[in-house]
This record gives C-alpha cells, structure tokens and sequence, in this order.
C-alpha cells in the first residue's frame, strides 16, 4: 500500500511517475525531454476530451425552459462551463507551445536568468518558463504594484 507522501505525489504529478535521474544524467537528456513530452501531450489529451464532455452537455441539456428563473440558471451554468473551457483553451495553447521548446531543446532553463528551472518543478508544472526564484521575484515585483 503506497504511503501518504506516495499518494501525494501522484495526485500532483497527475499520476505520472515521478521522473529518476540516472548518476551523470545531463540535464534534460532526450529520456528527460520524452518524459516531460509524454506528460504534456497526455495532459493535452484530457483537456481536450474535457472541452469534447462540455459540448456534449451543453448539447444534451439545453433546453428551452418556461420558467425564467430556470432559463436564467441554465445560461449561468453553461457560462461558467464555457469560461473554464476559455481558460483550458488557453492553457492547450500554452502547452503546444511547451512542447515546441522541447522539441527545439530550448525546454527547462529560466527565460530570466538562464538556470535550469529543475525536474521536479517542471513536473509540478510542466510549463513552467521561470525558476522559482524569478517567479517568487516576479509574483513579489506584481503584489507591489498591485496589479
């Protein structure tokens, strides 16, 4: 039975396997670079078969009720789906252009400083484009100006 941490760990790495360096492993070797790959393109998948769900229910469920208060909450619930949906949209979007840079070796270095943003961060994130030390200056620099 896996222990607690273990299934954390999961949960957030979305049930991929954590990724082991082997002794002397250059930093996103090409096994590295098929790992991340493999990651992005299935968290692509599910997106993609979420936004395929909500067309779905939107077609099942419209209906043309009576009641106004009816109608009125429908329009919201499919509001709010299509909102999320925008917002995975974009996040598909971000992901191609993820993979792009893996494909141009340019994935896992920092478009601040140049250092490597790291393994187990970029599996946290995978589309991670700053370390975490220039997007804890950058979230601080954005708080100050209060934007």
């Amino acid at each position: 039975m896996p222990t607690k941490e273990q299934q954390q760990n999961s949960q957030l790495n979305r049930g991929y396997e954590p990724y082991v360096e082997t002794k002397g492993e250059e930093y996103m070797s090409d096994r590295m670079r098929a790992h991340f790959t493999d990651i992005l393109n299935k968290w692509k998948q599910e997106l993609m078969e979420e936004v395929d769900r909500t067309v779905h229910h939107m077609q099942d469920e419209a209906a043309n009720f009576p009641d106004p208060a009816d109608r009125a909450s429908q329009e919201e619930e499919f509001s709010l789906e299509l909102r999320a949906r925008d917002r995975e949209r974009k996040l598909i979007k971000k992901i191609d252009e993820t993979l792009q840079l893996i494909e141009e070796n340019e994935y896992g270095w920092c478009d601040s400083c140049g250092v490597e943003i790291g393994i187990r961060r970029l599996e946290a994130r995978p589309t991670a484009t700053l370390c975490i030390d220039c997007k804890t200056l950058a979230e601080i620099k954005e708080k100050q100006l209060g934007s």
